[in-house]
Parts: C-alpha cells; sequence; structure tokens
C-alpha cells in the first residue's frame, strides 16, 4: 500500500470509527493527529462529508485550533513557553535565537524534516523561566547557549 493509501485508510477507519459520537469533528480531529502527526489536507472533504459539514466548518475549526498541523510534523518537536513568566524573564529574545537557529517560524518544520517549532502558553515550569520543552523533555532557564546544547544533544542522538 502506499503512503497516500495508507494514510487514507487511517482518515477512514478513525472517521468511521468517531462518526456517530455527538459533536464528532473534534474527536475525528484529535485521532487522526494522534495518528498521523497531522490533519492532511486531502482528507478534508472525505471528513465534511462524513459529519455532514462543509469543507470550510471543517477548515475552519482546523484553523482555528493552533494544535492541528496540516503539515507533517518533523521527528522533534520543540515547544516554546509564551506565557508571561516566560516573557518576564526573556523568552522573546530566546523565541527570535530559536527562529533563526532554525531558520523556521511557529507552525513549521525545518527543511530536512528534524525539527517543527510550537508555541505553547505554559509548561507549567514558571519558576524556571523561560521554559522549552523538546519531545517529552522540559527545560528550564533556557538561554540561547542553552538551546543551543539542548539541539546539538538531541541531534547527536538521533
Amino acid at each position: 500500500m502506499t503512503e497516500t493509501g495508507s494514510i487514507q485508510s487511517t482518515v477512514q477507519a478513525i472517521t468511521t470509527a468517531l462518526k456517530d459520537k455527538p459533536g464528532a469533528l473534534l474527536p475525528i480531529l484529535h485521532g487522526i493527529q494522534d495518528a498521523l502527526g497531522y490533519i492532511p489536507p486531502e482528507s478534508v472533504a472525505d471528513i465534511a462529508k462524513t459529519v455532514n459539514l462543509s469543507r470550510a466548518e471543517v477548515h475552519g475549526v482546523i484553523s482555528f485550533y493552533h494544535y492541528f498541523r496540516k503539515t507533517a510534523p518533523g521527528k522533534h518537536t520543540i515547544h516554546l513557553c509564551r506565557a508571561e513568566s516566560c516573557q518576564s524573564m526573556g523568552s522573546k529574545q530566546l523565541e527570535e535565537h530559536v527562529k533563526t537557529r532554525l531558520g523556521i517560524d511557529f507552525h513549521e518544520t525545518t527543511a530536512d524534516g528534524k525539527f517543527s517549532l510550537e508555541p505553547v502558553y505554559c509548561l507549567g515550569n514558571c519558576a524556571c523561566s523561560p521554559a522549552m520543552q523538546i519531545d517529552n523533555e522540559i527545560y528550564g532557564r533556557v538561554s540561547a547557549n542553552s538551546f543551543d546544547a539542548a539541539l546539538n544533544e538531541v541531534e547527536e542522538l538521533a
């Protein structure tokens, strides 16, 4: 089976399993995102038909919630905290460094497919602001230098 066929069959299985739930659209979108890492744009028409909504309505929900991705994520996901505590401790400068180092903006993936960058609005690590998370590892008191070191460590493990 081709990758496209596998994606279509995954989307079909999830929509079929969840279509009769009340308010089925969000559980379907979460199920697809959990299974594939993103919501393939080519699946929007099938999702809309399954839940009896327009493609525009489904697209509107996907684009409204920052959690949903329309492109495949990188091998590693970096979440930068943008909450007030982190802002007060220099997260804006860190954000600029991270974006420059990776060459991407929020909701994007590096050209080599290694890293995706996502904003997050609290990691619960406020006492150690600014904070970030790479995959499942949370980092505190992150500076440009410690970000670079963490990124290098992740790259070495890959």
